[in-house]
């Protein structure tokens, strides 16, 4: 399967974008806001399927969107929590936006396919460029924000009493988080940015006790996922979307039965 350049480009588009969807997501994991990677992702399909009206590339649409609703979500902090009902319908609403777009752009049906449910095997030298250069980024910037988003994590009192803005740390996270969930959305689509970004994640805390482990066993988790989902897609030519995110549940269910009294 080597032999062909869109394999290639989809493993190391894979690649890349698992590797920091693993390690954002165990942080995403550790601070309770699972539903950020999937809230964002449907905020971005609006901004997505907008871009494309305008006749710019869905990728800078959703990263502008998203980047934006991480801010706004970040500055929220704890007004957002306990808010189910009116978090579900922003999102539907995002989501209906974004068809309204599609319907006034119909000739892109394919295009709303592939922002729903994503498409790897269409991944383009220029697109896997722009994914290794977000997700540098997005790897530089967690691992500077990391030791604060830490500590505002597990101790946000004393955090605060230390001089630490909990509402900045929470602003940048969320803007990171958006800035991978807008790259995952390339691979799995935004329907399935959450088996992505939030089961290898949740199998690592279930399998390691110490931080820097788990980020890395999350990161492998997810760079497996992807992998295997590649190959077991290349040969059943059954969506590589659906191949990855089954493979994050299946880790996710192994992890519970391997550590049942853990919480």
């Amino acid at each position: 399967m080597f032999e062909y350049d869109f394999m290639r480009n989809a493993f190391s588009a894979a690649t890349l974008v698992a590797l920091v969807a693993g390690c954002v997501g165990y942080f995403l994991v550790l601070r309770a806001q699972t539903f950020a990677g999937h809230a964002l992702a449907h905020v971005g399909f609006a901004g997505a399927t907008g871009a494309v009206l305008a006749g710019i590339s869905p990728l800078w649409g959703m990263l502008v969107v998203t980047v934006a609703a991480g801010a706004g979500m970040g500055f929220a902090g704890e007004r957002l929590e306990g808010r189910d009902v009116a978090i579900g319908i922003v999102l539907a609403v995002a989501l209906a936006l974004g068809l309204l777009f599609l319907h006034f752009y119909t000739s892109y049906a394919a295009q709303a396919t592939a922002l729903l449910f994503g498409n790897l095997l269409a991944v383009d030298r220029g697109t896997l460029s722009v994914l290794a250069a977000l997700s540098a980024a997005s790897l530089t910037a967690l691992a500077l924000l990391s030791r604060p988003l830490l500590f505002a994590t597990l101790q946000p009192e004393l955090a605060e009493a230390k001089g630490v803005s909990l509402r900045l740390v929470s602003v940048l996270f969320l803007m990171v988080v958006a800035v991978v969930t807008a790259e995952s959305a390339q691979i799995v689509g935004v329907l399935l940015v959450f088996g992505l970004m939030i089961a290898p994640a949740a199998a690592a805390q279930r399998l390691c006790h110490t931080l820097h482990k788990g980020v890395l066993v999350s990161a492998l988790f997810a760079v497996l996922d992807a992998w295997i989902g590649l190959i077991v897609a290349y040969y059943t030519d059954w969506p590589s979307s659906f191949c990855i995110v089954a493979l994050g549940a299946l880790t996710y269910l192994a992890a519970l039965l391997a550590s049942p009294r853990r919480t």
